[in-house]
């Protein structure tokens, strides 16, 4: 049964701010429904987490026998089998979207990590929204995806840039988004996800490394201060294009953007979950500013959120090695391959 008076039901109600989850079970889809989640982000690790997932394993490896069966490129295989998976989680969203008449009900997939060519990104992004109207092609935020957002607008598919830690980045996609609504009139939306959990996780490892001098309290603040800024900039800008967060590392990768205009996606088990045990009062913490003493520090200190907070602290050719960007996606990367040695093995058991 539906908690109507729940934490992020409360969300919704009393600010700005909207509820996405992340890479979830069937299972962890409908609670997160029920809970007010408006969309779904879904990543390249999410064929390894089913099939070692203990309720879900045995049937999703049913799925896959029937691909690799007909399929016998390992790689390709496993892009068809987490199509297969994402499909699922589209359906239980559907009804959301069309009850919002397209605004809502999202769920978004991301294809191969290791092979970003703007070609590779159309070519999947075409197979992934010829069924399901609802589902939306994540797409890094570095030069190829650029290239290919532009080709995929114009066919009219919705997109979720992602990989987004920089200031940068994110003007880069809303520029691209404002052209094509100059052009066109009508595009499909496009949202963009900037990651603050995984810039934190990154800057805070840098303080470590390099044994610097900047107070916890500063650097725990790096990610949602970048998210403040990019906030201002669409509103100040009055940018169509829709603001996604992810990639969070604590309870307060939500709490702390509450009052965003934005969507916040989390995991539901240990993040979404233990908000909704916590039951905390819903406060709008998102419109406070950061003190300027945290930002002169952190931009002295720490060239990665230095390049990172400025307008033009990197250049589009920089995007992919920058380093946040690099530690987000080797999750991906580990992820994928782990998968595709499970392939392997399922081929040499059953001869397949």
């Amino acid at each position: 049964m539906k908690q109507k008076n729940g934490y992020f039901h409360r969300v919704t109600e009393m600010s700005p701010t909207r509820l996405w989850i992340n890479n979830v079970t069937p299972g962890e889809a409908r609670l997160a429904l029920e809970a007010g989640a408006v969309g779904c982000t879904q990543n390249p690790t999410y064929p390894y987490k089913m099939l070692t997932h203990p309720e879900d394993s045995a049937r999703c490896y049913s799925v896959l026998d029937g691909i690799i069966k007909a399929e016998k490129d390992d790689n390709r295989a496993q892009g068809l089998f987490q199509y297969a998976l994402v499909k699922e989680i589209a359906e239980q969203f559907l009804p959301l979207y069309n009850a919002s008449f397209g605004r809502l009900g999202f769920v978004t997939i991301q294809a191969d990590p290791f092979h970003e060519q703007r070609d590779v990104i159309v070519e999947w992004a075409r197979l992934h929204t010829r069924e399901y109207p609802n589902i939306m092609v994540k797409i890094p935020a570095i030069p190829a995806g650029l290239a290919a957002m532009e080709d995929l607008l114009a066919e009219g598919c919705p997109i979720l840039a992602t990989e987004v830690m920089s200031i940068a980045q994110m003007l880069d996609c809303a520029k691209l988004y404002e052209q094509f609504l100059k052009k066109n009139g009508k595009v499909p939306v496009m949202y963009f996800a900037h990651i603050p959990g995984i810039f934190d996780e990154y800057i805070t490892s840098v303080v470590k490394r390099d044994n610097r001098d900047v107070p916890a309290d500063y650097v725990w603040q790096g990610g949602i201060a970048v998210a403040k800024k990019i906030s201002a900039l669409l509103a100040e800008n009055r940018f169509a294009i829709g603001f996604c967060s992810g990639g969070a590392r604590g309870l307060h990768h939500f709490t702390e953007l509450v009052g965003a205009p934005c969507s916040i996606t989390i995991n539901w088990g240990g993040s979404a979950d233990k908000l909704i045990e916590q039951d905390q009062p819903v406060v709008q913490r998102f419109p406070a500013p950061v003190p300027p003493a945290v930002i002169d520090t952190l931009c002295e200190q720490i060239p990665e959120f230095r390049k990172a907070y400025e307008s033009k602290g990197l250049n589009p050719e920089d995007y992919e090695a920058f380093g946040p960007v690099a530690l987000f996606r080797s999750n991906f990367e580990t992820g994928w391959r782990k998968t595709l040695d499970l392939i392997a093995l399922r081929r040499k058991e059953k001869g397949l």
